[in-house]
């Protein structure tokens, strides 16, 4: 390769040589425009380059961080001097440190902590990053990712292995009663996702046997027949033969009332509408009924939908269901479908579930979230969300308040 050639990236070292020296120039003080340029400008009268660039604003206050190299000998006290005289002139604080080289890189393995509370307090957030450091962690960074309906935070955490941090947190998460969701870090990310939904107390506020229940008459029965499904104390397929025998001879026209009454959870519009914005392939599978599901993959845009059937003949429910079975088993069985048809690779698919018969499903995902789940789907799932806000699972992948808002600003 001749000189006038440009290396390669992979060809450059990485950073700066330790034996560099540096400075680490800190200003804080009231947020205004233009800080950052002015910081910029003096240095640059000094010919530094720049190694690394930190900056938060909270509640109008900056704290803006900047790594350098060291000016030529002889011009650091000059361009101290110069700095805290700027720094002055806007009534801020400098503070400048010497040191050597880059900052110390970080440890293997790497993940991203996600709080969410409502509200998020100072005991949870001091017990999670105990917990954290508890596990050899480190925390790198922390961010805010939103601050209604929830508060939202994500830290960045390195040093210490996912599953490791995982388990270590979700008993911590149980204990203080916030939720906290636990991701490897990585460029998938941000990849092109699935996302497959539970529909009965996930997707939508109610139990759509149950509508169809208070219409024949039995609901009471049905109910409790739910319950002790839902609990995992019943085997889900003879649960739903014995419950949906309990509608034989309602007429068919009840279909068109239930869908009328079912109720979207607060937020499920604002998820599944933003997922699709970021190019995600949204789905439900369901142990309730197709004349349901059917409906709302046309009214949401849902790419996937799969349920039971119920049997129409002669305009009146028989009391049977037709064709296959989605229970525990077969949800799980068609995420893995949906997964192949949307060409997605089952690590980047997500499950979102309320009961027993989704843990399959939660598992097989490369992320499981119980929604406001029973304990024992809690205990099982990667993680918990435990306020009644579907959309809260976007900050769950990294997505901010402010992303959400603007999407819904540009697409108006």
């Amino acid at each position: 390769m001749s000189a006038s050639q440009p290396q390669h990236p992979a060809d450059v070292p990485a950073g700066i040589a330790a034996d560099v020296p540096t400075l680490l120039v800190k200003i804080f003080g009231k947020d205004r425009p233009g800080i950052t340029a002015g910081l910029f400008d003096t240095l640059a009268a000094y010919s530094v380059d720049v190694v690394d660039i930190e900056q938060v604003v909270t509640r109008g206050r900056i704290v803006l961080c900047a790594l350098v190299t060291a000016p030529q000998s002889g011009l650091e006290g000059d361009l101290r001097a110069t700095v805290h005289s700027w720094a002055e002139s806007l009534k801020m604080q400098a503070e400048i440190i010497s040191g050597m080289g880059d900052n110390r890189p970080r440890g293997v393995g790497r993940s991203l902590v996600t709080v969410l509370g409502h509200p998020l307090t100072a005991e949870s957030t001091a017990a999670i990053a105990a917990a954290i450091t508890a596990t050899g962690g480190n925390i790198d960074r922390v961010f805010r990712l939103a601050k209604y309906p929830v508060t939202a935070v994500e830290f960045a955490v390195s040093g210490t292995e996912t599953e490791e941090l995982r388990t270590a947190l979700a008993t911590e998460a149980a204990r203080l009663g916030v939720d906290v969701a636990v991701v490897a870090a990585g460029l998938h990310r941000r990849a092109q996702r699935l996302v497959v939904m539970d529909v009965d107390s996930t997707l939508i506020q109610d139990e759509v046997i149950e509508l169809f229940a208070a219409h024949a008459g039995c609901e009471d029965q049905v109910a409790e027949v739910t319950a002790a499904a839902m609990r995992g104390e019943l085997d889900f397929e003879q649960s739903l033969h014995a419950r949906v025998a309990l509608l034989a001879g309602l007429d068919a026209s009840v279909v068109d009332k239930v869908r009328s009454e079912v109720r979207l959870t607060p937020g499920a519009r604002t998820l599944i509408r933003t997922l699709k914005r970021l190019g995600y392939q949204v789905g439900v599978v369901s142990g309730g009924f197709t004349q349901v599901t059917d409906d709302l993959r046309e009214r949401l845009g849902l790419d996937f939908a799969q349920a039971n059937t119920l049997e129409i003949v002669d305009g009146k429910l028989t009391g049977k269901v037709t064709g296959e079975i989605v229970d525990r088993a077969g949800k799980a069985r068609l995420l893995r479908r949906f997964a192949g048809e949307a060409g997605v690779p089952l690590a980047q698919t997500v499950a979102i579930g309320d009961g027993a018969n989704d843990l399959d499903m939660l598992n097989a995902a490369g992320l499981g979230v119980a929604f406001n789940a029973k304990p024992v789907v809690r205990q099982a799932a990667h993680t918990a969300v435990n306020v009644p806000f579907l959309d809260t699972v976007l900050y769950l992948l990294g997505i901010t308040r402010e992303e959400v808002e603007a999407a819904d600003t540009h697409e108006g």
